[in-house]
Parts: structure tokens; C-alpha cells; sequence
């Protein structure tokens, strides 16, 4: 314990978990000592900091039980200390004595800053979320105009409160790990317990820990699809031939009512080149480009009346090289002159309802003039077979000049980029303005080439089925 002349000549800085100091030196045993104290700290001019880590609205914490000397020009450090369970807000450090924070560094136990924002006054440093629990940190502090002695550093270095026993949220992320995707693969994010609508602090709390990052970079938001669901696309597709990486921050962190984040695989994945095949319904003709130059025109044919194909933007699901289709999967009955159950070959998926890119032999007359299929895209097997070798999962399919029902964004595949940039920002728990309901308009990319204004998804039997339902089209 330092003695009361240790402590008249060093002066005292004290840190408080609470919003007022209410003491100075958890060392001093009763109010006299506590008073002495702080009359010297007035006398020498000290410097005192309250640290506050409590939620709004929830009250004072409990009185400071820590201090740290300062004096002569020397820098001396307390003892690290631990935010009480009460502190689950924001972390601020107050001056509150005359003065102002010239600087204000935190760090954590890794050594990466923790962003946080200076008041006007420069008398008060605030982080910018709330810190993960269970962690160390170290706080770095310059004083100017105290009075005496110029300009004082100060290292305070504390712990916050360790994680409640409990299931923690987690989180897993696609595409799959290191591999390599079309520009037009939104990355997903699955939470192991759901966050209702009706928490937006929560969901707030979870979006800022879910970090992507990409090089080159591109402007991008996170859509919450439901409770557990979230997907992230740029404002455009992703740059050919970028890397992107995906990271929780979750551990540790509070998310509300209770909940912890916990430890979650990171993501990192590539781009290929900008694949886009673009069917032109009315021309009953495919072009496919990459990145940005026609690789070739092929005739196809698309859902005649009643199985009109979906129009906008669908993104390459996967790619088998055999599919049995029976019409019976998507409600058409045996014996129906719609009826049909054959082996199809170099199947290109875009949609979980079975809407496929695939070779259609049986069609070769229509191709480049009728439409005559269920709702799939037929073309010939040497063409299907090129198409099948030369895309893959992520590439953009687009359908335009159609007449079908427009893809919707995200119960029957990646539909995505149906939705405007204003709009996919309303599905953001961090946008500034929300709304109950999504509308779905055209969307532009960045080549400046739009989304069909057609409509597009099969009428009759054909129509979609719920996401997961494997019913092949033909």
C-alpha cells in the first residue's frame, strides 16, 4: 500500500468503471485518506481519467477501484486491470480534470488499434463498438494543458470481463475455402443461432464483426435474407480475377440479450475471369462474353407458354455432367403430352428448382427460332459441352427480351443482383433508412450492361418450387 507521502508526491490518476468518479485511489482504505488524496492530486496537479464501459441507460458501475500515479515528467503504469461484467458498451476514456487528450491509442493483446473517435473538446475517447470480452488491452495516453509539468503519457492497460458459460454464436461462411468463383458469387454468411428482426442492436452488433475485404477493393454490404441468413455482394460484381477474404470478429463480442460471439473460420477466396452469358429470349440466341469480349453466339431455345424461363440475373449454381429429368418432379403427370423422362447431358445449374443450361439434341430444329423447353435453356451438345467447360460456379447467366416472371433474389438461387444497390442497402441492419418490404428493379453493373426488365420464372406446372428442391426442368 503507498504511503500517503508516496501519494502527495506523485499525485494519482484513477480509473473508474462507472460514468462519475466518485473516488480516486482504490489503495485508500477510508474517506479521510480518499480526501487527503485527492486534495494532493488538486495541489500537484494531476491528471484524472474515468473509464466507462457501461451500457446506456444502464446506470452508474461500481466505484473506481484502481489508480495510477503520475508526476515529474515520468511515466509510471498501474496495475492492468478488469472491466466489471457491467461494462458491455462502448469503451470511453474522460478527462476530468483540466486538460485535453492530445493523443488516445488502444490496442489489443495482438497489437491491432481499436478505431474510436475523439469529442469536439478532445476531452473524451469513445471506441467505436464494444470490445470482445475476455481480452487484454492497452490504452496509450498524451495530456496537454494540466498545469504543470507540460504534457503527461500515461499507459493504462485492462482486461475486459471474461464470457458468461453458454452456446456462443458462430458463423460459416461460403463459398467454399480457396477456391476460385465467378464475379457474380455473393458470399454467405450462416449464424448458428438466429437474430430476429426485432433486435436490430444485435444484428447491428453482428454485421460490423463480419469483415470482407477484397484486393482490388470494392464497396460492398452485407443483406440480411432471414434470422440466420446473410449475403454480401460489391455494388457491382466483384473484379476479375480479385482475392477476397472473410473474417468474424465475433469472438468474444457481445451481441445482446445475454449471447457471446465465439471463434468462426475465416474465408478467403479468388475470382476467375468475368464470365457472363446473356440469353437473348426474343432472338433465341446466347452470346457469351469474358471480360468483356464475345466468345461466341449459340442458338438455343428457352420455356415455351406455361414454362416461360425466368428473366434477370441468375448466377452458375454448379455443373453436372448427367441429369435424369421426369416431368413428374415439377407436377406434370404421367401420360400428359408435356411428359417427359430423359437423360440430359452437360447440365449447367442456375436456379434449386432445376433450371438448367443443357444440351437438348432432341431440339435442334427450334433451336435459333421457337421456344419449345419446360423452362431450361437447350442448345446443341457440342455447344452445351463448351458452355459446361467453359464456366463456372459464380459465373452470371442474364435472360433478356423474355416473358417469363423475373428471378427472385434469394429462395431459388443467387438472384441477387435483381436487387438495385439502394434497395440491397435497405437489407443492411447498419443502413440509415430501412424498410419492411424489397422490391426487386433492374440492376446495373458496372460495364453499364442492365438486368432484363422481363419477368421471368415458369407459370403452370414449371413455376418455382422452395429453396433446397431439386426438380430438373427440361
Amino acid at each position: 500500500m503507498p504511503s500517503r507521502r508516496y501519494a502527495r508526491g506523485w499525485g494519482a490518476l484513477s480509473l473508474a468503471v462507472g460514468a462519475v468518479l466518485v473516488s480516486t485511489a482504490a489503495q485508500t482504505p477510508d474517506e479521510d485518506s480518499e480526501r487527503g488524496h485527492r486534495a494532493s492530486a488538486s495541489r500537484d496537479a494531476t491528471v484524472v481519467v474515468a473509464v466507462d464501459g457501461c451500457v446506456a441507460g444502464g446506470g452508474l458501475c461500481s466505484a473506481p477501484r484502481h489508480a495510477i500515479v503520475l508526476g515529474g515528467g515520468r511515466v509510471l503504469t498501474g496495475r492492468p486491470f478488469t472491466l466489471g461484467p457491467r461494462a458491455t458498451g462502448p469503451v470511453e476514456l474522460a478527462l476530468r480534470t483540466p486538460g485535453a487528450l492530445a493523443d488516445v491509442t488502444v490496442t489489443d493483446q495482438r497489437g491491432h488499434r481499436i478505431a474510436g473517435t475523439q469529442s469536439a473538446d478532445h476531452t473524451r475517447w469513445t471506441s467505436a463498438a464494444p470490445l470482445p470480452a475476455g481480452a487484454r488491452y492497452a490504452a496509450r495516453l498524451v495530456v496537454d494543458g494540466t498545469g504543470a509539468g507540460g504534457a503527461h503519457r500515461a499507459r493504462l492497460d485492462f482486461r475486459t470481463a471474461p464470457m458468461p458459460a453458454g452456446e456462443r454464436l458462430t458463423v460459416t461462411f461460403g463459398p467454399e475455402d480457396g477456391g476460385t468463383f465467378g464475379v457474380g458469387r455473393p458470399v454467405t454468411a450462416e449464424l448458428s443461432r438466429p437474430v430476429p428482426k426485432d433486435a436490430p442492436d444485435a444484428r447491428r452488433a453482428v454485421e460490423r464483426a463480419l469483415d470482407v475485404r477484397s484486393v482490388p477493393h470494392v464497396d460492398g454490404a452485407w443483406y440480411w435474407v432471414d434470422d440466420v441468413t446473410l449475403h454480401y455482394r460489391p455494388r457491382t460484381y466483384w473484379p476479375a480475377h480479385a482475392t477476397v477474404r472473410v473474417h468474424s470478429g465475433l469472438d468474444g463480442a457481445r451481441i445482446g440479450g445475454g449471447l457471446y460471439g465465439g471463434p468462426s473460420r475465416p474465408l478467403m477466396f479468388t475470382t476467375g475471369a468475368r464470365i457472363e452469358a446473356v440469353t437473348d429470349v426474343s432472338a433465341h440466341a446466347m452470346s457469351v462474353f469474358r471480360d468483356g469480349e464475345l466468345l461466341r453466339t449459340l442458338p438455343v431455345t428457352t420455356g415455351k407458354a406455361g414454362y416461360r424461363t425466368r428473366g434477370g440475373i441468375k448466377v452458375v449454381l454448379g455443373k453436372e455432367p448427367l441429369v435424369r429429368m421426369r416431368g413428374d418432379t415439377i407436377g406434370i403427370k404421367r401420360g400428359s403430352t408435356d411428359f417427359y423422362d430423359l437423360k440430359v447431358r452437360w447440365a449447367t445449374r442456375v436456379t434449386w428448382s432445376g433450371e438448367y443450361l443443357h444440351a437438348a439434341p432432341w431440339s435442334l430444329d427450334s433451336q435459333g427460332s421457337e421456344d419449345v423447353s419446360h423452362g431450361c435453356t437447350g442448345m446443341s451438345t457440342e455447344d452445351a459441352a463448351w458452355l459446361f467447360r467453359t464456366v463456372r460456379e459464380g459465373d452470371l447467366v442474364r435472360v433478356v427480351n423474355g416473358y417469363g416472371k423475373l428471378m427472385t433474389p434469394f429462395d431459388n438461387g443467387f438472384g441477387d443482383w435483381n436487387l438495385s444497390w439502394p434497395q440491397w442497402l435497405r437489407g443492411s441492419a447498419l443502413a440509415a433508412e430501412t424498410t419492411e418490404t424489397t422490391e426487386t428493379t433492374e440492376s446495373t453493373d458496372s460495364a453499364g450492361s442492365a438486368g432484363s426488365t422481363d419477368t421471368a420464372d415458369a407459370a403452370g406446372p414449371a413455376s418455382s418450387s422452395a429453396a433446397g428442391a431439386l426438380s430438373p426442368t427440361l
